[in-house]
């Protein structure tokens, strides 16, 4: 039977629903060798998190021998996401106390101000487009601010961000117009953040890119600068958007475990925590084995790629007792949606409060909260979000 299992991200009902093949593939072929994509699937938690745990694999595919960078490549440096220790540890040291959780609780004030002015505009109407007016602009101006970027700028990255996003899918399935645009997105975004990053050298404020300009001073390139800012940026921002709409979408569907925590605020920070695991906003990630290892009775040589199915993984019988059920309450939640070990997400404390904030606020401003059309998923395979989540406030 496992024989006829093949994970494929790219079709349409897989992309709208992944959840029954990623169930069919932890029960039949937890550890899949996928004939339509080249490499190992994993499912399980335990092998998931053991895979990004281990010192033997990689992000970073300049350590196989015979890698060729693309000519995009040239002149651009890699951001830590991508880059092992020692650079990593390097690059993630300074930014690490910006994300701190006592600093990011200073930001609350600020993201309760920003929910508010959108659910009481929306409140006017009687209805919201949530992506448009508040998944999306909630984490922008946040991180937006954080590094200094002038407000009336902010429209654009979410053109050269949706871009970007798309190069985190595997990119020999992509069509040439899309790798174009996403080498024009990053080209773009970069001249951008280098001019802001200059004037800040001459002209320092209380922000983040003055921050990093005056720490990097002699231990960072221009290059690895401006990797940091589009990660910052880009990272910033998405996977909150994912958060806050597939986590509403979820209670909606769900609307008992809505009505707890209407009832019930003070679940908010075990409620996020599940609507995390439920649905995950990154789906998956993976890594490259850099030498021969095992995993669970698999030979994985050197050079091959572990793709790492964090959605699955957060559906596992053997770490969460019934897994297909949501449930605000749940404790212990060993999910993985951001990730585990040294390359655990730097912002998952920020991404944390906005969710926190924007959810319990949004269903508890309005009992009657119900879905006014069909949602619309975005087409990304690895950050999993939607496009469009239209609601009724009555």
């Amino acid at each position: 039977m496992a024989g006829t299992l093949t994970y494929n991200p790219f079709l349409p009902e897989v992309r709208e629903d992944p959840y029954p093949l990623y169930r069919a593939l932890r029960e039949r072929d937890p550890v899949h060798r996928s004939p339509d994509l080249p490499m190992w699937v994993l499912t399980r938690h335990r092998d998931v998190a053991a895979v990004l745990r281990d010192p033997r694999v990689s992000v970073d595919e300049r350590r196989i021998d015979g890698y060729q960078p693309p000519p995009e490549a040239e002149g651009v440096a890699r951001s830590m996401l991508f880059t092992d220790p020692p650079d990593h540890t390097r690059l993630r040291a300074l930014v690490n106390t910006v994300f701190t959780p006592r600093r990011v609780q200073a930001l609350r004030p600020r993201i309760e101000a920003i929910v508010e002015t959108a659910l009481a505009r929306a409140a006017e109407r009687g209805e919201m487009e949530l992506i448009d007016e508040l998944a999306y602009p909630l984490p922008v101006n946040v991180i937006a601010t954080m590094l200094g970027v002038p407000t009336e700028d902010w429209p654009r990255f979410r053109n050269w961000s949706a871009a970007l996003v798309r190069s985190l899918d595997p990119i020999e399935h992509l069509s040439a117009t899309v790798q174009q645009e996403i080498v024009a997105a990053r080209r773009s975004l970069a001249d951008y953040l280098r001019e802001i990053a200059r004037e800040r050298a001459r002209a320092p404020r209380d922000d983040l890119i003055s921050a990093l300009v005056k720490a990097g001073e002699g231990s960072l390139s221009e290059p690895e600068l401006l990797a940091m800012l589009v990660l910052l940026l880009v990272a910033g921002h998405e996977t909150t958007v994912n958060l806050i709409g597939n986590g509403t979408l979820a209670l909606l569907l769900h609307q008992e475990e809505m009505g707890r925590l209407r009832d019930h605020p003070e679940l908010d920070e075990v409620a996020v925590e599940e609507l995390l695991r439920w649905d995950s906003p990154v789906q998956l990630t993976g890594r490259l084995a850099l030498e021969d290892m095992e995993v669970d009775g698999h030979r994985v040589r050197r050079g091959e790629f572990l793709l790492l199915l964090l959605g699955a993984a957060n559906r596992d019988p053997e770490e969460f007792r019934d897994p297909e059920r949501l449930d605000l309450s749940r404790s212990p939640n060993r999910h993985l949606a951001f990730g585990r070990g040294i390359h655990f997400c730097l912002g998952a404390p920020l991404a944390r409060l906005e969710g926190r904030v924007a959810i319990t606020a949004l269903v508890r401003r309005f009992p009657g909260l119900h879905l006014a059309g069909e949602p619309q998923r975005g087409e990304t395979i690895t950050l999993r979000g939607l496009r469009r989540l239209p609601l009724a406030l009555a």
